[in-house]
């Protein structure tokens, strides 16, 4: 099988998790490392430098949940996927989760094939983007696809993988109201299940950093970028 290109680190406290996870996805290509607890976890991936993180949330000494926090306080981090896999089924556990800054969450039992062809959509969807690169300038927000930053008033804003593709989106379809559904479907994917609710935890999140006056509420239908600067 030839290389992917691309490095994933598992993070889960369960040997025969890991070792399964590691030999599909080697075998498809994939440079893999793993680590059995989330502190490992972020040790492995400052030396590692992955594409993707594979995490699970129950984890002795330190959760996958505040793992993934610690990770995205990381610069380095910022654009890095982040996919939880657990076998917890609870809403509060997944809206936790993409609170955290997570890019998708996948209950287990795990199915390789399944887990995998979500990992590809992820990639592809990245490869689509960086070819159109290019750069958006909308009142005091500057928006460049090509290096992955954001800047409001000349001062640098950090935002993780899919907020930042979140407000990308949006702002390259300015006035045009999109409803969960259709923002799930553009910046999520299809194959990916999460809930409605992730785009309006996303949604708040990026206005705490960037202000509420760009992403605008239509209630009832959705959202839309400002397009009167």
């Amino acid at each position: 099988m030839a290389k992917t290109g691309y490095r994933v680190l598992v993070v889960d406290d369960e040997s025969d998790i890991r070792e399964i996870l590691e030999y599909n996805l080697a075998k498809e290509g994939y440079e893999v490392e793993t680590a059995k607890n989330g502190r490992k976890g972020i040790e492995k991936a400052k030396a590692f430098k992955p594409h993707l993180i594979l995490l699970d949330i129950m984890m002795p000494d330190q959760d996958g949940v505040e793992t993934c926090r610690q990770l995205r306080e990381l610069p380095e981090f910022q654009s890095t996927y982040i996919v939880f896999l657990t076998a917890r089924s609870e809403e509060y556990s997944e809206v936790a989760a993409f609170e955290a800054g997570a890019d998708d969450y996948i209950n287990k039992p795990i199915k390789p094939r399944a887990l995998l062809s979500r990992m590809q959509a992820m990639f592809r969807r990245e490869s689509k983007m960086t070819a159109n690169a290019d750069q958006i300038a909308i009142g005091g927000l500057l928006i460049d696809r090509d290096s992955y930053t954001v800047q409001v008033d000349q001062q640098d804003v950090s935002l993780p993988r899919k907020e930042f593709e979140l407000l990308y989106f949006l702002a390259t379809h300015p006035g045009k109201v999109f409803s969960r559904d259709e923002l799930l479907r553009n910046i999520w994917g299809a194959d990916v299940y999460v809930l409605a609710r992730t785009v309006d935890v996303h949604v708040r999140k990026v206005r705490e950093k960037i202000g509420d006056q760009y992403i605008v509420t239509v209630k009832g239908v959705g959202y839309k970028f400002e397009d009167i600067f």
